[in-house]
């Protein structure tokens, strides 16, 4: 560590602080503006945004972690995604983008489940954003053990002694740097930054691997091949049929996740879904694909080079330590940042519309002027990263985990909820609530149950998948009761 890393990183968090004062000088003094940059996202903004909010730390600690540990077997998780973010650009976007404008010209994703069914729009609104906000608490956590996880591995020894570990010390500066970002400029400056982050962290995914392949100590990448883990760059070995189901499921979780489909309210037309769906999705393959390699070739390097790695998870930081200038090594830690600050902040500012639009303006001043929506908002952010401080002190925190549970507890949740509500015509207000309900609840229980990591003796099942069809069934069930005479607005 010295001054050309430390340098590279101080430009880094300048940038995005940059970024936070231009957007607040840019960004109408509303709720609108504050909550949605007022429905003006460009193609490629809205699609980098999309992507780096959605892959978190998990993108280069959680996947290349995993595949260094057990082999490409754990590539199942990016082909999944890859198939559910397809689906949700070309499903779920125009859809959302043109139906939260139309009815009623939405701000969140329970405004607009209010909307479309009138008959149960209060309750819509309560449950889904008590939802969101426990769920995001734990995600926004999860972001912070990677930031910590950074800080404690890469600079062990050159923070300065405050009393406070390495670990807590790196969840403190993540945090901090988000928040004040997110709170001054709100949805645009979170998409902005996001966009930056998002070219970092796809160069860095791109030049890690070919240095490890290519460079010194790697060997062409040859010396993956001579991975002593039997079936090592086997897509099935040591895989049972439920763990694959486990694995590709994950891309069910795309349809229902708050901080990623947001993005689709704002774009400026929805004539531009389209172009910013095939930009999303390049960027996602590219990125993806980097990361895989990433775990592949760490694993070969290591054993080819006697490197110990003790927490799979590092391999990232381990690398970029390793075999880097120090400047390059700040700018491979600052898109590990960009990664989680990413998604921290955009976690952050829907729990902060939730909780201002969902239940402030709903139940303690339904008058509440612009200005002072704004500022419960930002007060909002603080008060739910301060609860994701507490979740993240824990270093034996693992961030795939972490992520798993929430991805699954939206996915299965929010899911089928907005699926149907986009499509389906004949869903009722009464099974918007029962879906709402029943996935997440059969998340939660299949959590506390343990069933996600043993299934009846068995090797686990991903709790997305019994709550998402549950979700489904009761959502189609319980309109089909309650149809007649119902007041919901046309999809």
């Amino acid at each position: 560590m010295n001054a050309f890393t430390l340098g590279s990183l101080a430009v880094y968090f300048v940038l995005m602080l940059g970024i936070g004062v231009y957007a607040w000088r840019k960004t109408a003094k509303d709720s609108s503006g504050y909550l949605l940059a007022g429905r003006s996202l460009t193609p490629s903004v809205a699609a980098l945004s999309a992507g780096a909010s959605d892959m978190s730390g998990w993108l280069l600690l959680g996947l290349p972690g995993a595949l260094f540990a057990s082999g490409l077997v754990e590539a199942w998780i990016a082909i999944g995604l890859t198939v559910g973010a397809a689906l949700n650009w070309i499903i779920v976007a125009p859809r959302l983008r043109e139906q939260t404008e139309r009815l009623g010209d939405a701000l969140t994703i329970p405004q607009y489940l209010a909307n479309r069914f009138p008959e149960s729009g209060t309750l819509l609104r309560v449950i889904s954003a008590v939802i969101i906000v426990g769920f995001f608490t734990v995600y926004t956590a999860s972001g912070m053990v990677g930031g910590g996880k950074l800080f404690a591995t890469a600079f062990a020894g050159v923070l300065p002694d405050t009393g406070l570990s390495d670990y807590m010390l790196g969840i403190i500066i993540t945090a901090g740097i988000v928040l004040i970002y997110t709170m001054i400029g709100g949805f645009l400056a979170v998409s902005l930054t996001d966009f930056v982050q998002g070219m970092i962290m796809m160069v860095a995914l791109v030049v890690m691997p070919l240095v490890v392949m290519f460079g010194p100590g790697g060997s062409a990448g040859g010396s993956i091949l001579a991975v002593p883990q039997e079936g090592f760059l086997s897509l099935t070995q040591g895989a049972t049929a439920l763990g694959i189901i486990s694995a590709v499921t994950w891309g069910l979780g795309y349809f229902g996740q708050p901080h990623i489909i947001v993005r689709f309210m704002a774009i400026d037309r929805v004539e531009s879904v389209g172009r910013a769906g095939v930009i999303g999705m390049s960027w996602m393959i590219i990125s993806l694909v980097g990361a895989v390699a990433v775990g592949l070739a760490g694993r070969a390097y290591a054993e080819r080079n006697g490197v110990v790695v003790e927490d799979p998870e590092t391999i990232f930081i381990i690398l970029a330590n390793l075999l880097f200038h120090p400047a390059v090594t700040g700018f491979l830690y600052a898109a590990l940042l960009a990664a989680i600050m990413s998604t921290i902040s955009s976690q952050l500012l829907v729990s902060s519309s939730s909780l201002t639009e969902d239940f402030y303006r709903l139940f303690l001043r339904r008058n509440a002027s612009e200005a002072e929506a704004v500022n419960i908002g930002r007060l909002s952010v603080a008060l739910v990263a301060a609860a994701g401080m507490v979740i993240a002190a824990d270093p034996e925190s693992e961030v795939l985990g972490l992520v798993s549970n929430a991805w699954a507890g939206f996915g299965a949740a929010f899911g089928p909820l907005i699926l149907l509500a986009l499509t389906w015509n004949r869903m009722t207000g009464a099974g918007a609530v029962a879906g709402l309900v029943t996935g997440a609840g059969v998340v939660a229980a299949w959590i506390a149950l343990g069933w996600n990591k043993a299934f009846l003796g068995g090797p686990g099942l991903y709790e997305i998948v019994p709550g998402f069809a549950a979700s489904l069934l009761a959502i189609v069930l319980v309109s089909g009761m309650t149809g007649n005479g119902r007041e919901g607005a046309k999809a």
